[in-house]
C-alpha cells in the first residue's frame, strides 16, 4: 500500500483467525471484527467478491488445473480491475487513480530534515 495501515476490519471468519491476530498485533495494526451475519457492514467486500465471482469464474473457461496458468489469469484480472475500470464508489475513477489521489494530497516529507 502506498500508505501506512493502521487498521483492518475483518468478517470474524476461522480461516487463519490465531495467526492474523497475532500477525496484527505484531505490527500494532488495530484489529475490527464486525457481528456475524452482518454482510451490509462490509459492503465494499461483497461488491468484490461478486465481482470476482461472476465476472471471472462465471465468465471465463480457465485453463487446466496448473496453478501457474490459473495465477496468470488471476493476475490479468486484477490487473484490470484495479488499474483500468471505473469503480462507481470512487466516483468512476480505478482504485489506482482513487488510491494515488489520496497520496498526492499528502504533504511531502521535508528534504530539510
Amino acid at each position: 500500500m502506498p500508505f501506512p495501515i493502521e487498521a483492518i476490519q475483518v468478517d470474524g471468519g476461522s480461516e487463519f483467525k490465531a495467526d492474523f491476530e497475532t500477525e496484527c498485533q505484531r505490527r500494532r495494526i488495530d484489529l475490527f471484527e464486525l457481528p456475524p451475519r452482518s454482510p451490509k457492514l462490509n459492503g465494499h467486500v461483497e461488491r468484490n467478491n461478486g465481482a470476482w465471482r461472476y465476472e471471472f469464474y462465471a465468465s471465463w473457461d480457465l485453463p487446466d488445473d496448473n496453478l501457474d496458468h490459473i495465477n496468470r489469469w488471476i493476475d490479468a484480472f486484477a490487473d484490470e480491475f484495479n488499474t483500468f475500470r471505473p469503480h462507481q464508489a470512487l466516483g468512476g475513477h480505478t482504485p489506482a487513480q482513487y488510491l494515488h489521489s489520496l497520496t498526492a494530497k499528502e504533504t511531502p516529507v521535508s528534504h530539510m530534515s
